[in-house]
């Protein structure tokens, strides 16, 4: 979707919210909102990411706030309690900030921690939560991820084993050769072709995520050409970009798997409140509090970082959909 930078620009909110503990690695997530004429947009890509990676998520934080969002079937979508690799002992504290919700994805496979951490962590959610699933990021070898789904079901079930392996032939394997439903998110959001790990075999869930796959609209594209269950999650956004994931989730035919859009109960605090009420987040505009932006804005240095990382993404963007305009 085209649009003039300038105006762009001038939308712009760049914060830096403090986190309560760890995750990927960071204590600060930063992110760039968009105070747009049809909504708030979010553009959060993580600073590692280049250009060509980073120009998806600016089209979804565009089209969020200059385009009207699609229709919806559901006004309140299910979430799992998202527990990063944080020490067993700590978990029910974790689980605290997630009141009503029956499914768990617990972070496993970080790096300095043991398979007996995971474990631990793992059965301290079952004790408070009936249905965990695990995530490990791409973190495990085959061997590692057949080992980790005996470890990990030898006192209860998974619901699934998310991202165990890197590569799609990895995940064909070990769906191969465990038990274990697995799910495939990086495999996905990160592939030239989205759509390969689904034709492989490879998973039995698919886990989409709006900013990297585009927007709201192309992520719906992406699940109407799959032929397996779709889970929306986050990727670590502000309460600008949940709601995107809730109006996609809320837009799907089918809604089987509670959802992983209740990561905002990792920030210390966010740009507005969306309300879990018995374990669901209700679909709607989220309008950031004036006053929370004011006290979340990023440093100078950091504005302007992401400002020109807004001009170079804004520049890739425009020459996609020349691209794309000239070959229709």
């Amino acid at each position: 979707m085209a649009v003039d930078l300038d105006d762009l620009l001038n939308r712009l909110h760049v914060l830096a919210l403090p986190m309560r503990v760890r995750f990927r690695g960071i204590m600060v997530r930063e992110v760039a909102l968009i105070d747009g004429p049809a909504g708030w947009g979010e553009f959060g890509a993580f600073i590692e990411y280049e250009p060509p990676e980073a120009v998806h998520w600016l089209a979804s934080g565009i089209e969020s706030a200059y385009r009207a969002p699609p229709s919806v079937v559901r006004d309140v979508v299910p979430i799992n309690a998202t527990v990063p690799a944080v020490p067993a002992e700590t978990v029910p504290e974790v689980l605290e900030r997630f009141p009503g919700t029956r499914t768990a994805k617990v972070k496993v496979a970080e790096p300095g921690q043991t398979l007996d951490d995971d474990v631990a962590r793992v059965n301290a959610v079952r004790a408070v939560i009936p249905t965990v699933r695990v995530d490990a990021n791409g973190g495990w070898t085959v061997e590692q991820a057949v080992a980790a789904a005996e470890a990990l079901t030898a006192d209860g079930p998974l619901e699934y084993l998310e991202q165990p392996c890197k590569s799609v032939a990895e995940l064909a394997e070990v769906r191969s050769r465990v038990d274990v439903a697995v799910a495939a998110d990086e495999s996905i959001r990160k592939a030239a072709d989205p759509l390969a790990v689904v034709r492989a075999r490879a998973a039995d869930i698919a886990v989409l995520k709006v900013p990297p796959l585009g927007g709201v609209r192309a992520l719906l594209d992406i699940a109407a050409e799959i032929d397996i269950p779709v889970v929306i999650s986050s990727a670590l956004d502000t309460a600008v970009g949940i709601a995107a994931g809730l109006t996609a989730a809320a837009a799907l035919p089918r809604l089987q798997h509670a959802c992983g859009l209740g990561t905002g109960g990792l920030f210390v605090d966010d740009v507005a409140e969306i309300t879990l009420v018995d374990g669901g987040l209700r679909v709607g505009d989220v309008v950031p509090d004036p006053a929370r932006l004011a006290a979340l804005a990023a440093p100078a240095a950091r504005r302007d970082w992401w400002i020109e990382r807004v001009r170079v993404c804004h520049a890739l963007l425009a020459r996609t959909d020349k691209r794309a305009s000239n070959r229709e």
